[in-house]
């Protein structure tokens, strides 16, 4: 049976529903990077590892502030790393994700990367859909779907992230931000 993909999610968060008891997404929220008929790509916004970028990537130092942690962008490739960065100059971003937000070039300079981005961050993995996987999650409920926003990407407070993206959305959603991690402990 051949049934139509939802339109392209670059660009877009998904919010992990309560439902969603996979341990690599729970109450995470991802930005999807790409989507399309070859699959789906995206990153985990709000799980800051232990390591900093200092102990990780020091040649990174200059472009993501030295004792920033580095992210862990989802459970696939974990020991690759992607930058993520605001680009004065979006035309040096390897590929654009949102507005002037982008992947930094494999081969840059990173001296003039660094003059040419206003902020940065930095992941290790990343979170990856076949054809068509990530829709079926989509209708099954396992996701819900929100317009990203620049500073969703660079959050300060990624660990709160999950609750006020749902308290965004509105309605029901907002309810749900409130719902503890275990209602059991409630």
């Amino acid at each position: 049976m051949h049934r139509m993909s939802l339109p392209s999610l670059k660009g877009k968060l998904l919010i992990a529903s309560p439902a969603l008891v996979d341990p690599n997404f729970v109450r995470t929220v991802v930005l999807i990077a790409e989507h399309s008929g070859d699959g789906t790509l995206g990153l985990v916004l709000n799980r800051p590892s232990d390591s900093s970028v200092t102990e990780s990537v020091d040649e990174l130092r200059g472009v993501v502030e030295a004792g920033d942690p580095v992210y862990v962008g989802g459970p696939v490739q974990t020991d690759a790393v992607m930058v993520l960065a605001e680009f004065s100059d979006a035309a040096l971003a390897a590929a654009l994700v949102l507005e002037d937000i982008g992947f930094l070039p494999a081969e840059a300079d990173l001296d003039a990367i660094a003059a040419a981005t206003r902020r940065a961050r930095v992941f290790a993995g990343h979170s990856g859909w076949a054809p068509g996987q990530l829709d079926d999650e989509l209708e099954e409920g396992a996701w819900i779907l929100l317009d990203a926003r620049p500073d969703d990407v660079f959050a300060g407070d990624a660990e709160e992230l999950w609750s006020r993206a749902l308290e965004r959305k509105g309605g029901a959603y907002a309810q749900l931000a409130r719902v503890p991690e275990d209602p059991s402990v409630n």
